[in-house]
This record gives C-alpha cells, structure tokens and sequence, in this order.
C-alpha cells in the first residue's frame, strides 16, 4: 500500500513536471507542432501594438526585414557570377508512407504539393527557357510522372492525380532514374535535381555511396528540402553535388526554402563557357488548320506552333521538337531571361544618423508615392538607390528587385537626359 502511494505520488511529481515544462514551451512558442503554431498565428489580435497617438498599429514585421537582407545579400554576392539560364530540373517528391504525417496541417502530402505548385509557376516565371520533369518515391522504386518539359498547367495536374502515400522511400533509386533521364541532356543544359524528402531512412538496393559519384561526375546538382529531421546521407549528397540541403520548421519556412530554388544559380565551371545554341523561333499556326501534333501523337484542331525547320506541330513553348530535336522558344522568353544577366544594383539602407535633418529627406516613396513618415511624423524604415539617389519604401524595394526589374528613379532620369539632348 506505501509503495503504491509512493508511486502514485511520484507519478503525480513526474506529472507535474511535465505540466511545467508545457507551460514554458508554450510560453517560449517554440515546442508547439506545426498545427499548433498555425492556429497561434491566426490570434490577429496579439499582433497589434498601442502606439504614441493611442491607436492600434500592426507590430513591425521582423520577418520581413530579415527576407530583404537575405535577398539583398543572395542578389549582391550572386551578381557578377555567370548563372545558367537554361536549366533541366527534376522536382523528386517522396510519397512514402512518412509523407502521411500530420505534423504539417492537413498532412505532410498536401502541404508538399502545394508549395511545389506554387514553385512550379514561379519557376517558368523567372526561367522561361527551362524545363520541368517530376519524379515520385514510393513503395522503394522511384517512378516518372512527367518527363521534361515546359508547360506548367501538365506538371500541376500529372501531380495532383497522383496524392497517394505508401511504402518506404529509395534515394538511390530516385538518383538513378534521374541520373539516367538527365544524362541526355545536352553540355549546355544545367541539370539539377530537387528532392523533398520526409522520410527519415532510405530503402536502397545497392551501394548509395557510387551513386552518388555518378551523379557527381555527371555534373548534377542535387539539392534537398528535408521535413523530419537533418539525415548525413542527404547532406553528404549535397555536399558531393554543389547543391543545398536544409530542413523545414514549419509550412512557412518550406515555402521560403522551395522558393529559393526558383532563381537560376551560378554556373558549374564546366558549364560556365560560351557556348553557341541553335534555337528555332516558330510562328503560331493558323486556327482553322488540324494538324498531328508531334507531342501527343494525335490530331488536333488549330493552335500550335509549326517547327521552322522541319514544319512539325508543337503545342506550346519553349520545347524541343521531337522530329529534330531544335530548340523552340519565343522571343518572348528571352527577354525575360536579360535580368538575370545584368540584375538590378541592391539598394542601400537609408542610415539613421540622416534621419537627425529631416527637410533634407524626401517625405513620400519615389516609387508609390506614398509617406515615408510613421505615425507621428517620424522617420520610419526606407531606401535608397545607390545610382540615381531616389528613395523607395520597402513594398517597392521588394517589387522592384523581383518583380520588376528596372529602377524607376534610373529610367526617369535616362529619359530626362534623352529629352534633354534632343532639345538642344
């Protein structure tokens, strides 16, 4: 009867303690699961702050500024490096059973295919000239969804018809059916593998180790987004290949980390020669014309582009023709590819030492023209472009940089100086 009381004590002390310990993770914010923090940030009320006036104002987004120094510092370290604009990338999806978990709100599954949608469009939009194949893992074999190509709309929905998890998860096998379709691709494509990755133990069938020297030497980069927890084997890989290996805390930091891949990265030095590429500029073809499209093998109505060289029926662009094998793009796409060439000059933080003579600092954003004053007439956070000394807000900073692509403060005043010489 002691023994039992002094157990039922002692399990009253351990439970105790573990309440405390409770406490203190929830009041430090960072023991709570992925779900827990995503129904914490929807509390919109604890994110207002009382400022000098007594009205409410939003807290300071801490989270932003530490973006922009991120960006600022990849686009300022990344600028005189030649980059490849023409990549082959293949997205490796583990759909294994560990992708079932739901520490990620609905699942891990979901949540995955959702930023790779999101990755997906994001990535024709900075790589018109690139391509997309997509790989799954599941039930240890590694199969092809969709092979290389350009058209976004046909990857998103090969893969939302395919949300099934089971199995155990293979690496070698993903790497070597990639190895094997990447292998073809011309010395000028720069071939790169993106695997995400939530299982935390891989079922191979050989030696992983001279897989991954294949890869190696077959000039692959090989980058990982992990969910579970940091594996030696993922990081050896991406160590091996030059790419990026990183773990996702929560729904928000996978989008950061998948977006980042987004950008065309610097060349490999074997890949980084110049190299002359024959590329086709094809005309649409008529609407009222049916015509066998050489990519579905199928008759089709109108549309399409038609091949200059060999006159096949393609359906969209940029693509190689399956007759030829000549690249086909538009002039289009390579227009959007110069800003990666010759990127925007990061702009400077405004120093607060100036902010001490306020009339000499412009009160509104060059851009937006919108105050550049917090509430209370003071100075708040802002820009500056280094070349034409214009000043911007942090929205147009971001916009700019990612978006748009040229300086309005720089453009306005090349067109002032053409005005100008044209008057005299």
């Amino acid at each position: 009867m002691m023994n039992r009381d002094i157990n039922g004590e002692g399990r009253k002390f351990n439970r105790g303690e573990e309440e405390e310990e409770e406490d203190e993770d929830e009041e430090s914010g960072r023991g709570r699961d992925a779900w827990e923090r995503t129904y914490a940030d929807e509390r919109s009320w604890e994110s207002l702050q009382e400022d000098e006036s007594g009205l409410l104002r939003p807290i300071d987004n801490k989270a932003l500024h530490h973006a922009q120094y991120r960006r600022r510092l990849r686009t300022a370290t990344t600028a005189g490096i030649q980059k490849g604009l023409i990549r082959y990338l293949y997205i490796v999806i583990d759909l294994s059973r560990a992708a079932g978990e739901m520490d990620y709100k609905p699942s891990r599954m979901v949540v995955v295919a959702r930023q790779v949608e999101a990755f997906i469009r994001e990535f024709f939009d900075q790589n018109p000239l690139s391509q997309i194949g997509l790989v799954t893992l599941k039930d240890g074999v590694a199969q092809c969804l969709t092979d290389l190509g350009g058209s976004p709309e046909s990857h998103i929905k090969a893969l939302m018809g395919k949300l099934e998890c089971s199995g155990d998860s293979s690496l070698q096998n993903g790497l070597d059916l990639v190895h094997d379709l990447l292998n073809q691709i011309p010395s000028y494509g720069h071939r790169e593998v993106l695997i995400l990755y939530s299982a935390l133990s891989t079922c191979d069938p050989g030696d992983i180790m001279e897989t991954i020297q294949k890869c190696k030497s077959a000039k692959i980069r090989c980058s990982i987004i992990g969910l579970s927890a940091e594996l030696y084997i993922c990081k050896y890989l991406c160590q091996e290949t030059g790419g990026l290996y990183s773990v996702a805390l929560d729904e928000p930091h996978l989008k950061e980390l998948v977006l980042e891949h987004a950008p065309p990265p610097p060349a490999i030095a074997e890949f980084a020669i110049a190299n002359l590429i024959k590329m086709g500029f094809p005309q649409r073809a008529a609407e009222g014309v049916i015509s066998i499209c050489s990519c579905h093998k199928e008759a089709k109505f109108g549309g399409g582009y038609t091949c200059p060289r060999c006159k096949a029926r393609v359906c969209e662009l940029p693509t190689e023709c399956r007759i030829c094998g000549l690249t086909l793009v538009s002039s289009p796409h390579l227009a959007r590819s110069y800003h990666h060439l010759f990127p925007i000059t990061p702009f400077d933080d405004v120093s607060p030492s100036i902010t001490n003579i306020p009339h000499k600092l412009p009160k509104s954003c060059f851009g937006c023209q919108q105050s550049l004053l917090n509430p209370g007439n003071l100075p708040g956070p802002w820009v500056a472009c280094p070349k034409c000394k214009q000043h911007f807000c942090l929205d147009c900073d971001i916009y700019i940089h990612e978006s748009l692509h040229n300086c309005p403060g720089c453009e306005s005043f090349k067109q002032s100086n053409s005005v100008t010489n044209m008057e005299v």
